[in-house]
């Protein structure tokens, strides 16, 4: 089992998603579980339920997935790279990445599968990480983050828009 990270081995912003992962859970069986019940929520929508927003300017539901579908990639590649080097990596703007795809033209269904498809990927590289190489680190966004900290940031990231979705949404 992979171990909660300490405060000091992730940037201050990504508590909250380390926070949000249960003390004592089992972040990979999350990952897991999550996989199933994300998958079946978003593909469970209409197109027409899919393009909701809950006010002006904000994401539809297709354009959150999507975001959820990016922030895993780039999560899982920091994951990956700082496990084998030490390394910087630039961090993201995730309004410049929505801005640069048309989530909105896909079916929901699509990217559903997408997103199970990812998850899956990010199953078996984190899955794969010994003891040390979790303890490995990198720095992304300006910011130290260990390996192990990437797992439960990542299950965190998406439990947080989860909860977006159920409270505004849905």
């Amino acid at each position: 089992m992979i171990s909660k990270p300490r405060s000091d081995e992730y940037a201050p912003y990504a508590a909250g998603y380390v926070n949000a992962v249960p003390n004592g859970a089992d972040v990979l069986k999350l990952l897991a579980d999550n996989q199933v019940s994300t998958h079946q929520l978003f593909y469970g929508m209409t197109d027409e339920q899919a393009m909701h927003t809950y006010a002006e300017g904000k994401w539809t539901l297709k354009e959150v997935l999507g975001h959820m579908i990016d922030t895993e990639r780039v999560f899982s590649f920091r994951a990956f790279v700082f496990s084998r080097e030490d390394i910087s990596l630039p961090g993201f703007d995730q309004e410049t990445y929505i801005l640069s795809t048309d989530f909105n033209s896909r079916t929901i269904q699509s990217l559903a599968d997408e997103f199970k498809a990812v998850r899956e990927a990010t199953l078996y590289l984190y899955r794969s990480f010994s003891e040390g190489q979790l303890q490995q680190s990198g720095v992304a966004s300006g910011a130290l983050v260990k390996v192990g900290a990437l797992v439960y940031i990542t299950a965190g990231h998406e439990m947080h828009h989860l909860n977006i979705v159920k409270e505004r949404y849905l």
